[in-house]
């Protein structure tokens, strides 16, 4: 081996046992961009799905949309029951209508009728009966009949009370709870109608489309698979030595294979434990193994596809 070779190899070897101790003075990872997973809320069938995988879409667009027949039917029967509602509060609030009064008292003067004509008859029987005309039985009979009169006149005279003093606090708040109960219903069921379209939250691009029209997706499986437009960021796991050194906000540079100028970037996200973080004691060459997970955002990297290895270095770090 030639003497100029075998300096070089231990230079060489000389750096790698130096890493080795410190750790790598930068972070790899890959670019990403927030990823949106958008799912079902009902079992209905698939009956149009209006976007492409690849297409851009924007905040609001329909992207799917689920057979929204029952909930259409169900959200008419809340509808018609919260009508109901209203009519019965504003007829609880409004109180007894002339018409009823004028029923209870014509239903009073009937029995106060009733209660004369069985009280005549009873005291004309009961002369009878003092002369031998009449049985025991007939008199106990009719005295039966007046009681009952007396008895429908006190109902008559009560109903007609309760409707000239109108209707009862409690009654009315019986039917405005009533209706609010309705009213929320109604709500629900037109949240529930709505998200029979499945929309998108923003703007990005759409990933993935896992389910067919037709199929009948169960409540909380995945339909869409949104890129999200906004900001893309590196993904990279801080090793130890470098981690210590580093705060959110500090500037960075990332390099991406087939670009020769570094992108300007800034830490966002540091997590505050260990991707990795052994079970035993650690020694000065285990923490060295330790690695943070972290957030970069890359400046002039929307062109740019996620997934593609990054390389992160720190101007702040020590060289």
């Amino acid at each position: 081996m030639k003497p100029t070779r075998s300096l070089w190899l231990i230079a060489l070897a000389s750096l790698l046992a130096g890493c080795a101790r410190e750790g790598p003075l930068y972070a790899v990872g890959t670019l990403e961009r927030d990823r949106i997973e958008l799912a079902a809320e009902s079992a209905e069938p698939v009956l149009e799905i209006p976007v492409e995988e690849g297409a851009k879409v924007t905040a609001g667009q329909v992207l799917l949309v689920q057979d929204p027949t029952r909930a259409e039917a169900r959200l008419a029967q809340a509808r018609a029951a919260r009508d109901e509602a209203v009519a019965a509060l504003a007829e609880a609030v409004a109180g007894p209508r002339a018409q009823q009064i004028a029923q209870a008292e014509a239903r009073l003067a009937a029995a106060r009728s009733a209660v004369l004509t069985t009280g005549h008859e009873l005291r004309r029987e009961r002369a009878l009966r003092q002369q031998g005309f009449v049985s025991e039985n007939r008199l106990d009979v009719l005295e039966g009949l007046h009681q009952e009169a007396l008895a429908r006149q006190r109902e008559a005279e009560a109903a007609l009370d309760e409707l000239r003093e109108g209707t009862r606090s409690e009654v009315v708040q019986r039917a405005r709870e009533a209706l609010a109960g309705a009213e929320a219903r109604v709500r629900e069921l037109e949240i529930a109608l709505e998200r029979h379209s499945v929309r998108a939250p923003m703007d990005g691009t759409v990933e993935a489309l896992p389910v067919e029209l037709g199929e009948r997706p169960t409540p909380g499986q995945t339909v869409v698979v949104l890129r999200a437009r906004g900001p893309t960021y590196a993904r990279v796991h801080l090793p130890q030595p470098l981690r210590v050194h580093l705060n959110v906000g500090d500037p960075a540079e990332v390099r991406v294979d087939g670009r020769d100028a570094p992108l300007p970037g800034r830490i966002r996200w540091i997590a505050s434990e260990a991707a990795f973080t052994p079970y035993f004691a650690l020694t000065q060459r285990d923490r060295s193994r330790l690695a943070y997970l972290a957030e970069v955002l890359v400046e002039e990297a929307e062109a740019l596809p996620v997934g593609i290895p990054v390389e992160a270095r720190f101007p702040a770090s020590p060289r």
